[in-house]
């Protein structure tokens, strides 16, 4: 696998996976924009990559991915900010 594919992989199953958190559209953006930016900086870091690039990149579409989905698809439980 190429090397500059395996992030976006990494990147895109995280995103699936946490972007459900929350009850609200609002709840699921942030918190899928705040774990998308702490996996987008682990990737980049990891990759020899700039972490801000990656931490903004990966908050981007976590927050997207976040406020796309719906409460009654992924459901995670009540944010801890709630």
């Amino acid at each position: 696998m190429p090397r500059s594919l395996t992030p976006a992989i990494a990147l895109l199953g995280a995103l699936l996976l946490l972007t459900g958190c929350g009850r609200t559209p609002g709840d699921r953006a942030a918190s899928g924009g705040l774990i998308g930016a702490a996996g987008g900086a682990g990737i980049a870091a990891l990759t020899g990559g700039a972490p801000l690039v990656g931490a903004a990149i990966g908050g981007a579409a976590g927050a997207l991915g976040g406020a796309v989905t719906t409460g009654s698809g992924i459901n995670l439980g009540r944010p801890i900010w709630r």
